[in-house]
């Protein structure tokens, strides 16, 4: 049976209650838990009689733009500061290499096959925009695994440091909480505010919910250790009787904070099914890129954005700085570039829209790729796919969702830190960076260090086309409108346009957003 907190233990937990609630509805207000508003393939129609758009940057907004452009008839020309297309949309694989800002180069030495997204790295179901050009262009998906009730949950101040299996956390706060309001249902604490129909069908629920006995306690048993499992578990043979599992004490599992990680699985964003490109995510911008790439032109930098009644041009120079400078220009411009860049480049933009450029900040954020020499984690724990939740800097640890049983060398995303818990790798040499990776990781799996092959990481403060992770709104209400609008003729897409910051989905639906305001003023005026 479980031991009960005392009112100053509940007190505290309602109030850590109370704030995750809040921090729910502020993710809400950033588009974090927000659906997708895509209702199908956009329709421009109507001639726009030789008109052309230029278009700074080869992301997915960019090529999303051009793609749908040129199908409605537009003459269309990308630039791009790379030298292939993405942007964030970015996989590294076997034999790339990657420049940060600072000259450190990292040379990726997985082995063949093997790969590594800095970006973005699922798809969820609700995401119907990126889905459906999926579909349309014929990238593959498979299951994205995000949600594993037998991988770790791991604070460095409970279980003296010891990763504990989700699942045990997960059961015992549930029942935890089950016992104790089934006894305060029971003592009559409720009766004001549940009737007895609903009484008995809240006690009802509770022996359910929590895995109850009929006592309504919470306590040791088979039916319990059928869902936080088994201390001996069932098998054939002589010796199969399986032997319960001990439940961990109520006051314990409050105190040691795990259960701030329970709902990670269940917030929108999160719930399954998921979904990831078959060989990385890069296969979403390839499709793309194979249908208007002809439009691009690559290793490009843009200095300079002028407009006048009539047009809109881009003097750029190569990606290196050494080239003299070019001109492009076009009647329109649909501007991709990330506000963090945006703002340092020369532009003819009205007060107001300049504004909001100067004053968007971007999000810290570090991801590793580690690599090594045996899927350790399935052979040894029996984690397949899912996610592994830390307080260490690392965050977190995400087992790949393929290539289950394999032999050989798999990568691990080997932490996922964002926002000011980010900044003590961005000063970090990538050396070291991948040294704190294995030192946090291996307090979960010791076996870190001595099945550790090669690693890379990605700081997004210093990734040059980007200078941050994706863009945060200081005050959205006051200035968002204002992002949207047309600025002479200029039009702003990204997923720093969006309501749902830092995904894909935000990316393709600001642009679909964007070149339908455009189109609407060419035909109409």
């Amino acid at each position: 049976m479980i031991n009960h907190p005392t009112r100053r233990t509940i007190l505290s937990m309602i109030g850590a209650a109370a704030g995750s609630s809040a921090m729910y509805a502020a993710m809400t207000s950033l588009g974090h838990a927000a659906e997708s508003p895509y209702n199908g393939p956009i329709k421009l129609d109507g001639d726009p009689r030789g008109a052309k758009v230029l278009i700074l940057g080869a992301g997915l907004a960019g090529m999303t733009a051009a793609l749908e452009l040129r199908a409605a008839g537009y003459e269309v020309e990308i630039l791009e500061y790379r030298e292939k297309a993405g942007g964030r949309c970015w996989t590294l694989h076997s034999g790339d290499s990657y420049t940060e800002l600072g000259g450190a180069t990292q040379k990726v030495d997985f082995a063949e096959g093997n790969y590594f997204n800095p970006g973005p790295w699922r798809i969820p179901h609700h995401h119907h925009a990126l889905l459906d050009y999926c579909r349309r262009l014929g990238v593959a998906l498979e299951p994205f695994i995000q949600g594993n009730q037998n991988a770790y949950l791991h604070s460095s101040n409970a279980f003296d440091g010891k990763p504990m299996r989700f699942r045990e956390i997960n059961a015992d706060y549930r029942g935890g909480i089950s016992d104790l309001l089934a006894k305060a249902t029971n003592a009559g604490a409720l009766d004001e505010a549940v009737s007895p129909s609903d009484r008995e069908a809240l006690m009802a629920s509770l022996k359910y919910y929590g895995v109850l006995d009929d006592e309504f306690n919470y306590r040791k048993g088979d039916h319990l250790s059928a869902y936080r499992g088994w201390a001996k578990w069932p098998g054939g043979g002589a010796d199969a009787r399986p032997e319960p599992s001990e439940p961990i004490d109520f006051a314990t599992v409050l105190q040691s904070k795990l259960w701030s990680k329970l709902l990670e699985d269940q917030v929108t964003d999160h719930q399954e099914t998921m979904f990831q490109p078959v060989g990385g995510m890069d296969r979403i911008a390839a499709a793309f890129e194979k249908q208007v790439g002809d439009l691009i032109k690559y290793n490009c930098k843009v200095t300079q954005i002028r407009q006048n009644d009539q047009g809109v041009t881009v003097t750029y120079v190569g990606s290196d700085g050494t080239s003299e400078p070019r001109t492009a220009s076009g009647d329109w411009c649909v501007c991709t570039i990330p506000f963090s860049i945006l703002s340092q480049i020369e532009a003819d933009l009205s007060s107001e829209m300049q504004s909001v450029v100067d004053n968007m900040p971007y999000a810290e954020g570090t991801k590793f790729g580690l690599e090594f020499k045996r899927r350790f984690w399935e052979q040894d724990e029996h984690i397949y796919g899912g996610i592994t939740y830390t307080d260490l800097p690392i965050t977190l640890i995400s087992y790949p969702s393929t290539g289950y049983q394999s032999d050989g060398p798999a990568v691990l995303l080997g932490g996922y830190p964002w926002g000011a818990i980010s900044n003590q790798f961005t000063a970090m040499s990538p050396e070291d960076r991948i040294k704190w990776a294995l030192e946090y990781g291996s307090h979960i799996h010791p076996q870190y260090m001595d099945e550790f092959k090669t690693g890379v990481s990605v700081v997004w403060h210093r990734v040059p086309w980007t200078l941050g992770c994706y863009g945060l709104w200081r005050d959205r209400e006051a200035n968002y409108d204002q992002a949207t609008r047309i600025d002479g003729r200029i039009l702003m897409a990204g997923e720093h346009v969006s309501y749902l910051p830092a995904w894909q989905e935000g990316a393709i639906t600001s642009a679909l957003d964007a070149i339908s305001r455009l189109h609407d003023r060419v035909i109409n005026g």
